[in-house]
């Protein structure tokens, strides 16, 4: 590689890429699969990389000029007896001058030479092609594009592209997000169709930033410093695609198409490690930038993924009664700042000389030591209900237990009580109240809290959006923590769900809603080198080729639409938007009308809207607007269902109340309530009838203190 700090301020830059002649189908309908053409295309052209380089021709040494030594020699027959140094002096310039012929006769015919050898390899180089696909050179000095190679047996001739001297491009409204639109100085129009995607994404910003710099939208030696470093980033992470050298690589190429980025340089420069350095250091932060904001992508997708189903388990039956309830000792922070904690650890007497560092680990042997009883609770509990999950430890270590005090409780490692913790993971909204009845029965004497206000409706929800609910006991003098997990909840980031809260609580995602917001305030130059960190997270996955159940690269492509939109590519947005739409609709887990999907739409009518598209946007937002109004009569629905379980008298005297304008909302909640508290009882007494077993004191029992006596479900 040339070095492009150098030589691209004053010069240019050449790619070659493959394109797909447009008389051939495409994807082919024979070949090795949906991307044939490319792969043909990679492994003929790339056959010469393989090739054994020929070794380096020694140079001649210069030739050595000869000396002359003139004797002056005495002679009797005057001055004709011998040569003047006169003489000698025209001999020896009429050698050089024949001399220096001959080394430009040389030269001439080395360079006519290596000009034909030059013109073979290509000729070479352009006979394997493969059928259907055709080489393009785009030198960005002269703003051409033209055809270097040669064409297949079908090219229609009459209307094959030759090239051009550009005056605008724009990507194609395509579906495979591959095409190109040109536009040459006369008027002219022609479309060009890439074998891959990012060779299409890395022309079409090779030729934006050769316009600007043209047009004076920017400094002509910034624009070319620009042009050199996006186009040299552009190649290395080609060649890393092509090689299997990325991190999701393998060691196995990803179809990588020929693709080459060369600097038009001044003769005499060379390849220059300090530049290759510079690109790869380059490219690992623009890696860790695309990593980072498409972590935010997948933050704020799985909270609303949380907000989705916490609204399903509004419509249980049994809610309401959930929400009645105030828990125990519950302060209701959910998981922010809460110096005024009332459930804490006991402080000992030694505690006084020990430093915050030293109480944690005695606190940590503490709850080493109430480990096995903690154990012995949660079989119990998990044998009577049928948990779908149950987890106990590891013990928390001292340093977290430090981080966790100075971060919420004012460095006080007392107020941490998750020590010795567990998880339950119950089915459903009735087996937690089941639970909540369980342990009250069965261990309510070492019971010192019981969490819930993260479940209720009007409560805001666990930094990232995650609800549960969290029970402490005191066993052995140590609080401990059992946290029960509702299944719907926990499936939605399964173990993986505290790295989602972290992350969530560490780069503060509640404050915003749009991850595409995570953009805003990046350079031009440096959203379009995020979009190539992108196509290398796709490379292996070309949006034709995408099903519904590739998760991982859905999110890679909805990450990408946030980049083309915030890089006015909203061609391409629309495109990729409407293959995820057309994914997430077929998917058996998601549907039309699942949040993920309405939420691709309305950015696909902004998309619209940004093309001048509005009669299609205007129908988009219909079908967003109609779907709320789905959401909003199945809530209605369930209400509906509630109160039907009600005893008419009952209705019809909260009809008739004279203060009904004024205590109307806290009635229906009333009402809600007992209708709820009803489906309750119903249910309790279907799959639960062993609570009342339990009242009765034939619940397990961890040896450590004597059941509960029986509780009225009203004072409950």
């Amino acid at each position: 590689r040339p070095n492009t700090s150098r030589s691209m301020t004053s010069q240019g830059t050449i790619l070659e890429a493959a394109f797909v002649d447009p008389a051939y189908s495409w994807p082919p309908e024979e070949g090795k699969g949906p991307n044939a053409v490319e792969l043909q295309a990679s492994d003929a052209l790339m056959e010469e990389k393989k090739e054994a380089k020929p070794e380096p021709e020694v140079p001649k040494p210069a030739p050595t000029p000869k000396t002359t030594t003139t004797t002056t020699k005495k002679s009797s027959g005057g001055c004709c007896g011998g040569k003047s140094a006169t003489t000698e002096a025209v001999v020896d310039n009429e050698e050089e001058e024949r001399k220096a012929r001959e080394r430009e006769r040389e030269a001439a015919a080395e360079a006519e030479a290596k000009a034909l050898k030059e013109a073979q390899e290509l000729e070479e180089k352009n006979k394997r092609v493969p059928e259907g696909v055709l080489i393009y050179r785009l030198d960005t000095l002269e703003h051409t594009i033209k055809l270097v190679s040669g064409v297949s047996s079908n090219t229609d001739m009459e209307n094959l592209f030759e090239g051009m001297i550009v005056a605008a491009a724009s990507s194609s409204n395509d579906t495979h997000r591959r095409g190109i639109c040109l536009t040459s100085v006369d008027g002219e129009h022609a479309t060009l169709v890439a074998c891959d995607q990012r060779t299409a994404i890395a022309w079409l910003e090779a030729i934006e930033m050769m316009l600007t710099r043209t047009a004076g939208k920017a400094a002509s030696g910034k624009a070319s410093v620009t042009e050199s470093e996006y186009l040299s980033l552009t190649a290395y992470s080609n060649n890393l695609i092509r090689t299997g050298a990325t991190p999701g690589g393998a060691g196995k190429a990803s179809g990588g198409i020929f693709y080459s980025v060369e600097n038009k340089t001044a003769p005499g420069d060379d390849f220059d490690e300090e530049t290759l350095e510079s690109v790869a250091k380059r490219r690992a932060v623009i890696k860790d930038s695309w990593d980072f904001y498409r972590m935010i992508c997948s933050l704020l997708r799985d909270r609303k993924k949380y907000e989705e189903v916490f609204d399903k388990i509004k419509l249980d039956p049994v809610y309401p009664y959930l929400n009645s309830m105030t828990g125990l000792a519950d302060p209701g922070d959910n998981g922010y700042e809460n110096f005024d904690k009332q459930v804490v650890q006991k402080s000992q007497p030694e505690y006084s000389d020990m430093s915050q560092a030293e109480i944690a680990k005695d606190l940590v042997k503490r709850a080493e030591e109430a480990m096995p009883s903690l154990v012995e609770i949660c079989k119990a509990l998990a044998g009577s209900l049928g948990m779908e999950e149950v987890g106990v430890g590891p013990v928390k270590e001292y340093s977290a237990a430090l981080k966790k005090a100075e971060k919420k409780y004012g460095s006080d490692v007392l107020k941490v009580t998750d020590y010795c913790r567990a998880l339950l993971v119950v089915k459903d909204a009735p087996t937690l109240l089941a639970l909540l009845e369980l342990a009250r029965d069965s261990f309510g004497p070492i019971i010192r809290r019981v969490k819930l206000s993260s479940l209720k409706d009007k409560n805001r929800s666990l930094v990232g959006g995650y609800r549960d609910c969290k029970i402490n006991l005191e066993l052995k003098g140590h609080i401990c923590e059992i946290q029960v997990h509702l299944w719907p909840m926990w499936c939605v980031c399964g173990v993986d769900g505290y790295r989602h809260y972290r992350h969530c609580q560490e780069y503060s995602t509640d404050t915003f809603d749009d991850p595409f917001d995570a953009l805003s305030g990046l350079d031009k130059k440096t959203r379009a080198e995020i979009i190539v960190m992108a196509e290398e997270a796709v490379s292996s996955m070309p949006i034709d080729t995408l099903e519904w159940f590739h998760e991982k690269y859905i999110l890679d492509y909805f990450a990408e639409v946030g980049l083309f939109m915030q890089h006015g590519l909203f061609v391409w947005a629309e495109t990729t938007l409407r293959h995820l739409i057309r994914l997430r609709s077929a998917s058996p887990d998601i549907g039309i009308d699942h949040h993920e999907t309405v939420q691709l739409q309305g950015y696909l009518e902004q998309a619209l809207r940004s093309q001048n598209k509005y009669e299609e946007a205007d129908e988009i937002k219909e079908k967003v607007l109609s779907n709320e109004k789905t959401k909003a009569k199945v809530k209605d629905e369930a209400t509906s269902a509630l109160f039907s379980c009600m005893d008419p008298s009952e209705l019809f005297g909260s009809i008739m109340d004279p203060n009904k304008e004024e205590r109307e909302e806290e009635e229906k909640t009333k009402e809600a309530v007992k209708a709820s508290k009803k489906q309750w009882r119903k249910i309790r007494a279907e799959r639960f009838a062993f609570l009342d077993q339990a009242q009765n004191g034939d619940a397990p029992s961890n040896g450590d203190h004597e059941p509960n006596p029986a509780e009225d479900d009203e004072e409950e």
